[in-house]
């Protein structure tokens, strides 16, 4: 085994062994020292690769995010629809994160707050955001939708704010496998593929490059505030 193979398998470990301890008693009486004896690590190592327990909540994101990513190259190998990509990437993402839903509130609770590096507008998490929104710009170009050029532009990051909403619901959903959230999916992805495709109409595109012009202004950096 390579020394970048058991980089990323001792990563994973504590990972996994953290969100496991996590759920089993909880986030705040989840100490860093109980993860590392759980995982079979020094305490040390795991300090090594994870600073605090909210650096281990982010290897949650990126796994997640991996594991996403796997999940979406089939979605793309299978549908060349506008809606059902979408459909497909979103639902992938209730899959890949359904066995974490029971402490989802508590990732939230971390996320939600603006000057948490976990919250997913951060430079922290940047990374995983662009390569979501990625995806979603895979959703556009390997499909056979017609848009106005300017909303095309600016529509992956319109469909990242979609599933940070989707992901929203989904946090507070308490139904079996997450039920209304599917079914959230089920009765808006069309909706939406409805209006991307109206985009393209001459008497709609003034419209439209005004959303485009909006997601535009919300997506630039926020200004630092003077002292």
């Amino acid at each position: 085994m390579t020394d970048v193979s058991k980089t990323r398998d001792t990563r994973l470990l504590i990972v996994e062994t953290a969100l496991r301890l996590f759920a089993e008693n909880g986030y705040n009486r989840t100490t860093m020292r109980a993860i590392a004896q759980e995982a079979g690590v020094s305490v040390g190592n795991a300090y090594y690769y994870f600073a605090s327990k909210e650096q281990l909540i982010q290897g949650f994101y990126d796994r997640i995010a991996e594991l996403h990513g796997h999940a979406c190259a089939e979605v793309f190998g299978a549908d060349a629809s506008f809606a059902g990509r979408l459909r497909g990437v979103v639902l992938a993402w209730v899959d890949v994160a359904e066995p974490f839903h029971e402490f989802g509130k508590q990732f939230f609770v971390n996320a939600a707050d603006p000057e948490s590096p976990l919250s997913p507008f951060s430079d922290e998490s940047a990374p995983i955001r662009e390569a979501t929104i990625a995806l979603f710009r895979e959703v556009i170009e390997g499909s056979d939708v017609k848009l106005d050029p300017e909303l095309r532009e600016e529509l992956p990051r319109a469909l990242w704010l979609y599933l940070m909403g989707v992901v929203l619901f989904w946090v507070h959903d308490r139904t079996a496998r997450q039920a209304r959230t599917r079914m959230l999916v089920e009765r808006t992805v069309p909706l939406i593929g409805k209006l991307a495709g109206l985009s393209r109409l001459r008497m709609l595109r003034p419209v439209s490059r005004e959303v485009a012009a909006l997601i535009a202004d919300l997506s630039r950096p926020t200004p630092a505030e003077g002292p």
